[in-house]
């Protein structure tokens, strides 16, 4: 959609004006699946990053919508869907195998389901089990009954795509940045300034769930149209950048993962308007996709994180690594609102133990200034076709 078609009509990047047909569509299936079919495509990626909703009577609506926003130009990360396709299709193997349903049991193969997936789309089956245990709560008799089968399915989804033996695994896209230099040395001016923006990153990035929520109440209100006029709208912050800066739309459009990468192996080839540019216009599409589209929150924000970071690192004292660190530490941990989680997932992203004081401090930050400011509007609840029976759901 992104690559292949553009250069076979004849382009070398997609032109600015591409995301608005993409995201276009993308609105109308979405707009669809949440009118239509049970579980309106999976839970609103406004509400956070949560193991629950999932059953097998959902499943057609959450592949659709993830299918028609993910690929389309979406500003989201595939977690939240492949939890709730993991969770549900747990579900409806238990369905066929007609074993009994239970709430124990319920709670058990969500997690399991969901696990499997996060060891997928992450590349670590550790990442899984250590944000479940963060995202569910999980504590006390519960760890031994719940996490296990979920650390021994995450175990399972890895081998899948690793391989072992004559087995060589399946290709899956890897959530790794590699700077094209070594990490320095830490600093005063890294530990230091690395807690001052996890501040401010921490606000920003706080407002942008909020302005998330209400777009989302928005389009409660109509839900086929508003869903077309958010993805649309987010479809022209991806053309304006791309008509401001002359780089590709694709920059703001879509997870991030890619320009996450390019960024971490040649920073400098941002200049600081690109920079500037990008945060605001994928800053506005993200809160935009948050409420209307289908996917998850993580992949966005660890890119914006890094190119915040980027930019402020010219800062006297302040290394790009450790910025970057920092910056990806703090938005996933603004956003998510799981500080371990976040600490595990930028280590694994970055894959190096030298700026992991930087990692914790500005994760650690980043969570008590959100905890500090006013909490603003509740997600929208889902709509009551969301909770429709078969297969069961999975309990938050």
């Amino acid at each position: 959609m992104w690559a292949d078609l553009p250069k076979a009509w004849g382009w070398d990047v997609p032109p600015a004006w591409w995301p608005l047909p993409l995201l276009a569509v993308a609105g109308v299936v979405v707009g669809l699946v949440v009118t239509r079919l049970p579980g309106a495509g999976g839970h609103v990626p406004a509400s956070g990053l949560h193991p629950g909703g999932a059953s097998a009577a959902a499943l057609p609506g959450v592949v659709i919508a993830a299918t028609a926003s993910l690929p389309l130009g979406a500003v989201l990360g595939p977690e939240a869907p492949l939890i709730a396709l993991g969770g549900g299709l747990a579900l409806l193997f238990r369905h066929l195998v007609r074993a009994p349903a239970t709430p124990e049991s319920t709670a058990l193969l969500g997690a399991a389901g969901a696990a499997a997936a996060i060891a997928a789309i992450f590349g670590n089956p550790l990442i899984a089990a250590v944000l479940l245990i963060e995202v569910a709560g999980v504590g006390g008799p519960q760890l031994f009954v719940v996490i296990l089968p979920a650390l021994l399915s995450s175990g399972v989804g890895g081998v899948v795509f690793t391989g072992f033996g004559r087995w060589t695994g399946l290709e899956t896209g890897s959530l790794s940045v590699h700077f094209p230099t070594s990490p320095p040395r830490l600093d005063a001016g890294d530990v230091v300034w690395s807690m001052v923006l996890a501040v401010g990153i921490g606000v920003l990035v706080h407002l942008v769930i909020a302005g998330g929520r209400l777009t989302a109440a928005f389009v409660a209100g109509a839900p086929f149209v508003r869903t077309v006029v958010c993805a649309v709208a987010a479809g022209g912050c991806a053309a304006l950048y791309a008509v401001a800066t002359g780089r590709t739309p694709v920059e703001v459009a879509s997870s991030g993962q890619a320009t996450l990468t390019g960024l971490a192996a040649d920073p400098h080839a941002w200049s600081v308007g690109a920079l500037l540019a990008v945060l605001l216009f994928k800053f506005a599409a993200y809160a935009l996709c948050l409420g209307s589209l289908r996917g998850g929150l993580v992949f966005p924000v660890l890119f914006l994180g890094a190119a915040a970071g980027v930019l402020l690192a010219p800062l006297p004292g302040l290394g790009v690594i450790p910025g970057a660190a920092a910056g990806m530490a703090a938005a996933s941990a603004a956003a998510l609102r799981l500080p371990v989680s976040s600490v595990a997932l930028v280590v694994l992203v970055l894959g190096n133990a030298e700026t992991i004081p930087v990692v914790i401090l500005a994760a650690v930050t980043a969570f008590v200034t959100t905890e500090l400011l006013p909490q603003g509007p509740a997600a929208t609840p889902q709509p009551p076709r969301e909770r429709a029976a078969g297969g069961g759901s999975v309990r938050s």
